[in-house]
C-alpha cells in the first residue's frame, strides 16, 4: 500500500496489514504533519455487505500474500555551490571573519610598551654598565670629589656581599 501525505511532497510504501479497518494515526517524516490513515483498499472498495459476507463465507478463496515494503529512493538533487567557501563574501557572512585588501599603516601614535620583564631587564644592564664606569674611574672621581670615597667604597662592598649571598644560595641548592 502506498499513502501520500496531505502535503502532497512524499509518498510512503507500507505493508496492506499495518493498517487496521479503523485506522490509525501517521506522521510524515518530511513535513511533520499527522493525519489519520484509513486502508486505501477499504475505502475504495465500498461494496454492498452481500459481498463482504460472500468472501467471508469462503475462506479458501482469500489468500494472504505478504509483500515487504519497497523503500521509497529519495531523490535530491544536488545544486552546485554558488559561493566559494574561501571567498571573502561567504567567511564575512558565515562565520563573521572580515578580510581586507587594504593594510592600514601603523600609526606613529600607538604606545609601545616593553613590559615589565623587559623593563626590568633594562634597568639591570644600566645598573650594570654605571657600576662598571664608576669601578673604572673610582681614582678619577675621589682626585676630584674626595668627600665621595667613603660612599664609593660602601657601594662596591654592598655589591661584593650580594655576590657572597648569591654564591652561596647557588652552592647550597
Amino acid at each position: 500500500m502506498i499513502i501520500t501525505c496531505n502535503c502532497g511532497l512524499k509518498k510512503f510504501s507500507l505493508p496492506d496489514n499495518s493498517i487496521p479497518t479503523t485506522g490509525r494515526m501517521v506522521q510524515c517524516g518530511s513535513c511533520g504533519l499527522k493525519w489519520k490513515q484509513f486502508p486505501v483498499n477499504e475505502i475504495n472498495n465500498t461494496g454492498p455487505i452481500d459481498n463482504i459476507k460472500k468472501i467471508a463465507s469462503n475462506p479458501n478463496q482469500i489468500k494472504s500474500k505478504r509483500q515487504k515494503a519497497q523503500k521509497v529512493k529519495k531523490t535530491s538533487v544536488r545544486k552546485p555551490r554558488e559561493i566559494n567557501l574561501y571567498s571573502p563574501e561567504y567567511l564575512a557572512k558565515k562565520h563573521g571573519i572580515k578580510l581586507s585588501e587594504d593594510v592600514k599603516p601603523v600609526s606613529s601614535k600607538t604606545k609601545v610598551s616593553f613590559g615589565f620583564y623587559n623593563s626590568l631587564l633594562l634597568l639591570l644592564i644600566i645598573i650594570i654598565i654605571l657600576s662598571r664606569g664608576l669601578y673604572f674611574f673610582q681614582d678619577f672621581v675621589v682626585q676630584k670629589f674626595p668627600f665621595t670615597e667613603f660612599y664609593i667604597d660602601y657601594f662596591f662592598e654592598s655589591i661584593r656581599n650580594m655576590f657572597e649571598i648569591w654564591k652561596n644560595l647557588i652552592s647550597s641548592y
